[in-house]
C-alpha cells in the first residue's frame, strides 16, 4: 500500500523551498552590489565636484597673471593643486602697443580616493596684470 497525500493538502516540498531561497539570495546579492556601486558613484561625483569648486576658486583668486607668470602649488582640504602659466603667443605679437598680453594657465587638482590618486585638469587664458602706475608725487 502506498501513501498518497490528499489533493487538498497545500505546501512546498523541501526542494522547492531550497530553490526559492537560492533565487532570493541571488536577487538580494545583485541588489546589494547595484546599490553599493551607486553609492560609490555618488561619492566619486561629490569629490570631483569639490575639486572643480577649488579649481574655480583658484581662477577667481586673481584678476590677472603677474608679468613673470603664475607658478604655484599647495594643498587645501585634502586636495593638492598646481597652477602653471606660460605666455600665449597671439597673431599681433607680444610687443604691439595696446595689446593685452595673455598667459595660458594650466590647473591640476588631485586627491586620493579608494587607494587611487584622481585628478582633474583645466586650461584657460588669462590676461597679464597691467602695471600699476606710480601715484602722483611718488618717487620712482
Amino acid at each position: 500500500m502506498s501513501m498518497r497525500m490528499p489533493a487538498s493538502q497545500k505546501g512546498m516540498s523541501l526542494l522547492e523551498l531550497l530553490v526559492a531561497f537560492a533565487i532570493m539570495a541571488i536577487a538580494l546579492g545583485i541588489l546589494y552590489k547595484t546599490s553599493g556601486a551607486s553609492a560609490r558613484a555618488v561619492g566619486q561625483a561629490n569629490q570631483a565636484q569639490r575639486a572643480a569648486f577649488l579649481m574655480d576658486s583658484l581662477l577667481e583668486a586673481g584678476d590677472g597673471v603677474p608679468p613673470d607668470g603664475w607658478n604655484a602649488s599647495g594643498e587645501s582640504a585634502g586636495y593638492g593643486w598646481t597652477v602653471r602659466s606660460q605666455p600665449y603667443a597671439t597673431e599681433l605679437g607680444r610687443a604691439s602697443p595696446g595689446v593685452v598680453e595673455l598667459h595660458q594657465l594650466s590647473i591640476v587638482v588631485s586627491w586620493h580616493e579608494g587607494g587611487q590618486t584622481r585628478q582633474i585638469e583645466a586650461s584657460t587664458l588669462r590676461p597679464q596684470r597691467k602695471p600699476v602706475p606710480p601715484a602722483p608725487g611718488a618717487r620712482p
